[in-house]
This record gives C-alpha cells, sequence and structure tokens, in this order.
C-alpha cells in the first residue's frame, strides 16, 4: 500500500486535512496494514498532526507601540475630515477651558483685576479671541496685569 493512501487515512483519523499530517517513521508506517495499526502509530508518535498557522499579533502590537509614542499620524495616515478626527465642538471645548484656566490663574495670583477679569471672561465666552496665546498677547498688549511689588 502506497505511504499517500496511509497519509490519506490518518488524516483521516486525526479529523485535518492531508497536508497537516507529517510522517517521522516511514518504514514502520509502510508496515501498517489496517486503520487499527495508524491508529496505534499515531499513539506512539510516527504519525503526528502539524498544529495549523494562526495570525501573529507581533505587528499590530508593534504598530500600537509606535502609535503610543506620537508615530504614525502623519498627513498620509489621516482619514476623514479634521472634524472627524476631532470634532469642532472638542476643540472649541478645549479651547475655552485652556482660556479660562490661564485668566482664573492670573486672577487667583492678583494679576488681573476683579473688572479686566469679567470683561476678559466675556470676552473669551463671545469668541474674541483665537487660542490661549492669543489672550496673553492681548493682555500684554493692553497692559492689565497688574504688576507685583
Amino acid at each position: 500500500m502506497p505511504i499517500e493512501n496511509h497519509r490519506r487515512v490518518a488524516a483521516n483519523l486525526l479529523k485535518c486535512g492531508v497536508t497537516r499530517v507529517r510522517i517521522m517513521d516511514a518504514k514502520a508506517v509502510l508496515e501498517a496494514l489496517t486503520r487499527e495499526d495508524i491508529r496505534g502509530l499515531i499513539k506512539n508518535g510516527s504519525i503526528v498532526k502539524v498544529q495549523k498557522k494562526g495570525t501573529t499579533k507581533a505587528l499590530s502590537k508593534k504598530i500600537k507601540r509606535q502609535k503610543a509614542r506620537g508615530r504614525r499620524f502623519g498627513t498620509g495616515s489621516k482619514k476623514g475630515k479634521q472634524g472627524a478626527r476631532a470634532p469642532p465642538k472638542e476643540r472649541h471645548i478645549r479651547r475655552i477651558r485652556g482660556m479660562r484656566k490661564s485668566l482664573n490663574d492670573l486672577k487667583v495670583k492678583k494679576e488681573l483685576s476683579m473688572d479686566d477679569y469679567r470683561l476678559l471672561y466675556r470676552r473669551v465666552k463671545g469668541g474674541v479671541f483665537r487660542s490661549k496665546r492669543h489672550l496673553l498677547t492681548y493682555i500684554a498688549e493692553n497692559k492689565l496685569r497688574i504688576k507685583k511689588k
């Protein structure tokens, strides 16, 4: 009986494809005549079932580590509009909170008078300033900051 037949019978017994059957001891396998003989060879390790190849997570883990370091976010990797990546409302909230926090810090340090604070707070709310830097330059240009003695 040719070895291909042994391989086919072994595949049937192991419940796998013919390509996943490995024959370790060809001589012993050629001597086998019945399914029972092949079962014995499977038991003693002359015929083994090769493990299926899986998908490795190594590359995805590497990419995840790179993204954690801030890589892979260049212009070529971007999909969708700017508003899709960071919604306009979210950006607005971040900007306003930053400006309000800096105003509050100046108020707590007594570097802004209460009147100036209220005025600037309302202007921040009204969208007069583009950014925190814009707000601070406005304060400097208009000499609203109170100098410590």
